[in-house]
């Protein structure tokens, strides 16, 4: 996933006119030559989104074209359609919302434009879990990609990456989460705190791995090493036999019956694990909540050996200039601001700009979500639906407990093609 992902008004006070409110000013009627008034249209700027789906909101699109006067026109496609359309097509969008690990593909098409982080406003503000690869100070792990690893160009046409931080970002980082595995507590009865319990026989019948090749192998090799049976030097970046090791383990339980099903849905998570055909499964955050929402016992399970983190970012292509330019860049301010922070958090990501977020959050809110406080009162989604009662607490805790608990990251290796190759023998098996 990714799953995956801010409002201005305050920015504004007391601060001159923009070009925007001087634009609006002129669109006032004006008299023609021949003495007729005519209406000076204001030109419109629409911005095409390319991303995923589980990104791409309608009331965040609703609130940045009411905040600003800019659309947004989302094109959604799949994960790996977002990086061939950048790497094939890069005059086909005017911003892009990709997961980091994409960017070993992207970067060196010299597609993809730097950031320059002189013209956002909060990037000093950026969370050093991307800047720094630290969470409160302390290092997380950093196996996969790490967006510490390709958050930097040194320069702003770059192909390839900065290892020191420089004035050019690659993306500016939307939303993020760290996964783990999702259980039903009320069918299980027992504590888990091992990803080795996906493969547990206890489960035969009652297990699900996700079913997309570079995220379930992941998950794979976090159980793999949980198991005692190897140790990876890098779960993100494994050599031919290492993907051969974490494949027959994965076929040898699908042939013993352990996995009810291999899901590929977000949807097809939610409803294996509501209906109790599954216990035990790969899961992401949302699909944890959307399964509490029908009032059905579903937990975000914490485990000993850590969490596989992702996180995606914006990214502006190298065909956009001037007017359009303008607007990108207003856009990722914008939604560096607050209103969109608060409003992803509120869904269980989390922001790039936690100090923005937090303060478009009620006290009680941002205690829960970020603290891992006891809620004072009920907490709900941003829709209104109730996710979690007075008195509960957050699975995985603070925000430095789970994303200062990371192994590994969302990558895409070198022996991909192997790899995806390898996986589709395991689903065929």
């Amino acid at each position: 996933m990714s799953e995956h992902d801010q409002n201005r008004d305050a920015a504004k006070g007391g601060k001159p006119a923009t070009r925007r409110q001087i634009l609006k000013t002129a669109g006032a009627a004006t008299v023609g030559l021949a003495g007729f008034p005519y209406v000076q249209a204001q030109e419109k700027i629409t911005l095409r989104y390319l991303g995923t789906a589980v990104n791409q909101d309608k009331t965040i699109a609703e609130r940045f074209e009411k905040d600003t006067g800019i659309k947004i026109q989302y094109i959604a496609v799949t994960t790996d359609d977002v990086t061939k359309r950048a790497v094939t097509a890069p005059n086909s969008f005017d911003l892009i919302d990709t997961e980091y690990f994409s960017l070993k593909k992207i970067i060196p098409t010299g597609n993809l434009l730097g950031m320059d982080t002189k013209r956002i406003k909060n990037a000093d503000k950026i969370t050093s879990l991307f800047t720094k690869g630290e969470v409160a100070g302390k290092k997380v792990g950093d196996q996969g990609t790490a967006p510490k690893k390709v958050m930097y160009l040194p320069g702003a046409t770059a192909k390839t990456f900065s290892a020191t931080p420089t004035q050019y970002m690659t993306l500016i980082p939307t939303v993020y989460n760290a996964d783990t595995l999702g259980i039903r507590p009320d069918l299980i009865k027992r504590p888990i705190e091992s990803w080795k319990e996906l493969l547990n026989p206890e489960f035969k019948g009652k297990a699900a791995i996700l079913n997309i090749p570079s995220i379930g192998i992941m998950d794979a090799a976090m159980v793999v090493e949980a198991m005692g049976v190897y140790k990876y030097p890098d779960k993100g970046n494994m050599t031919k036999k290492e993907i051969d090791l974490t494949i027959k383990t994965l076929i040898e339980a699908k042939k013993a019956g352990q996995f009810r099903a291999l899901w590929k849905d977000f949807n097809e998570s939610v409803n294996l694990m509501a209906s109790g055909e599954v216990v035990i499964q790969s899961m992401w955050s949302p699909a944890v909540t959307a399964v509490r929402t029908k009032g059905i016992a579903c937990t975000f399970q914490p485990l000993k050996e850590g969490y596989r983190a992702w996180a995606a970012g914006f990214g502006i292509p190298k065909t956009v200039t001037g007017k359009k330019a303008d607007a990108a860049y207003e856009f990722v301010n914008w939604f560096l601001d607050g209103w969109a922070g608060a409003y992803l958090n509120r869904q269980g990501y989390y922001s790039a700009v936690l100090e923005t977020a937090k303060a478009k959050m009620e006290a009680y809110e941002w205690a829960y979500w970020m603290e891992g406080k006891p809620a004072a009162q009920d907490i709900k989604s941003p829709n209104g639906d109730v996710l979690a009662k007075t008195g509960a607490v957050r699975d995985g805790g603070s925000y430095e407990a789970r994303m200062g608990g990371i192994a590994c990251w969302n990558a895409i290796m070198d022996e991909n093609v192997y790899m995806v190759q390898k996986w589709n023998e395991f689903v065929a098996a």
